[in-house]
């Protein structure tokens, strides 16, 4: 074997990614692994993104990995806070040295006959190929280099900049300018309230609003714990505390909607003016948690309504003119900084062609095996964490899964593990439920969750934890070996 050929190759140096290869570290000790990444940092989307502001919408208690504490007293932590704690994960489990930087992985090609994928990825000198026995994708769910970007009439007349979130201009000086930021999304209200203490005025262009809830970016039940037992007992009980309050939250929104829709108009009404218009401004036309749920630490976006540093304007765009914004209603919104927060662009197994014996493959025609394998892949996970929590609490739980799976490969002598369908499963939703703009439109990209276990994705942790901690790896499962690709009869763990 040469360092060129793998028994697992990790996809991503983000979160996802150096979780995984901790596992695998742990876990499988006799797998040869390595992990490429297309840009030359460690982090992923926290250091991609670089926006003021930029922050976790979720509890670094559940964002955080299981076996690493967060210890800061903030639990809504800032975006370089968290790439700090991922690269000190990744130097902790002497993980940074089996990082290639700068691999663009473009293609993958499956060979039963030799049980090999062959990846070919781009670097700064040509492309180059790596084989490995398993994939282990960590690549996230969309486009690093390109965003939602709608265009509209007139940007062309417009005399100021205009800014995508996902790219940034550290130079860029935006104190005393008046700023419109185009969006209702959680970038949306990240920025406004960060670009409102130095701006002269921002105003947040929705077209309709977005549900919204706001929480202390600090836990105090988590610092007292901490205060008075070991790191890890204190993290461990908090990460339940939370997950167990976040899991009956996201269950009410599915049985009681209308009462928490109550809910959560009456904490707006407590933190907004009493003559606010939350009928126009914050009451969506869909049920909490249809789409992503917005968190709002300590209040900080409705602060800046109250105060007048923000404001909100639920309208649609008529045309761009050289001053701002033209609306429908024919209001003028003034701007010399438009920001159009409006979006990610969903990309499958980060963006590259797969191929299983020269035909291809698409994540869209598959079903999902457990949330974390394909239909009619073999030898390929992908880490896709929740959508209604955190999404570390799901990738650990896969990487335990991958683990597991690999050592029961080994025990049995088995090659190939390709996940497979019985007659009867049919598929029935979109993998990532949610009712969201950019899930909407890369639908097709995304696989189908079926009828029945194995093949439903599920928002549940407590299920997902006793499925894939302890739950069988072989079931609705080929194994082939590798000479002949023939079959394998299932063994027993």
């Amino acid at each position: 074997m040469t360092d060129s050929d793998l028994d697992v190759l990790i996809v991503g140096a983000g979160l996802s990614g150096i979780g995984a290869a901790v596992h695998l570290q742990q876990n499988c000790p006799n797998e040869r692994w390595a992990i490429i990444e297309g840009r030359d940092a460690i982090g992923g989307t926290w250091d991609l993104f670089r926006y003021p502001g930029i922050r976790s919408d979720s509890d670094m208690y559940t964002l955080g990995y299981r076996f690493k504490p967060w210890t800061a007293a903030k639990a809504i932590a800032d975006g370089p806070s968290i790439r700090s704690y991922i690269r000190e994960t990744a130097a902790e489990h002497g993980i940074t040295p089996h990082i290639r930087f700068g691999h663009k992985v473009t293609s993958a090609a499956w060979d039963s006959s030799a049980a090999r994928w062959t990846v070919t990825a781009t670097t700064a000198t040509g492309t180059t190929t790596l084989t490995a026995r398993f994939l282990y994708m960590c690549s996230g769910y969309y486009n690093y280099a390109e965003g939602h970007r709608p265009t509209w009439p007139g940007e062309a007349d417009f005399a100021g900049q205009i800014i995508h979130p996902q790219f940034w201009p550290e130079s860029l000086d935006y104190a005393g300018k008046r700023i419109v930021v185009i969006g209702s999304g959680a970038t949306a209200v990240t920025l406004v309230p960060e670009l409102a203490k130095r701006a002269s005025h921002v105003t947040m262009l929705q077209r309709t609003p977005t549900w919204m809830v706001s929480r202390p970016s600090s836990d105090p039940i988590a610092n007292a714990l901490r205060a008075v037992l070991p790191a890890q007992t204190a993290y461990n009980i908090t990460r339940w505390k939370n997950v167990t309050m976040g899991q009956w939250f996201y269950k009410q929104t599915r049985k009681n909607p209308g009462k928490v829709r109550e809910a959560l108009l009456g904490q707006l009404a407590k933190l907004l003016p009493a003559d606010y218009d939350l009928e126009t401004h914050f009451t969506p036309g869909y049920n909490p948690w249809d789409q992503r749920l917005c968190l709002v630490p300590d209040a900080d976006l409705f602060q800046s309504l109250s105060a007048g540093t923000a404001s909100i304007a639920t309208d649609q765009i008529e045309r761009f003119e050289p001053g701002g914004i033209r609306l429908a209603s024919g209001q003028l919104l003034a701007a010399d900084i438009i920001v159009t927060a409006t979006g990610l662009k969903l990309q499958a197994l980060g963006g590259m062609a797969v191929t299983v014996d020269g035909q291809p493959r698409r994540t869209g025609d598959a079903l999902a095996y457990k949330g974390l394998m394909f239909s009619g892949i073999p030898n390929l996970a992908i880490s896709f964490g929740y959508i209604n929590a955190s999404w570390t609490l799901r990738s650990d739980l896969i990487a335990d899964y991958v683990c597991r799976l690999l050592n029961h490969m080994r025990k049995v002598g088995a090659d190939i593990a390709t996940p497979t369908p019985a007659a009867d499963v049919t598929p029935e939703r979109l993998a990532m439920d949610l009712q969201s703009g950019y899930v909407q439109r890369g639908a097709d990209a995304l696989p189908r969750s079926g009828n029945r276990a194995p093949w439903v994705v599920t928002a549940d942790y407590k299920y997902d934890r006793r499925e894939l901690l302890s739950g069988p790896v072989t079931d609705e499962m080929d194994f082939a070996t590798a000479k002949t690709a023939a079959p394998m009869l299932e063994a027993a763990e």
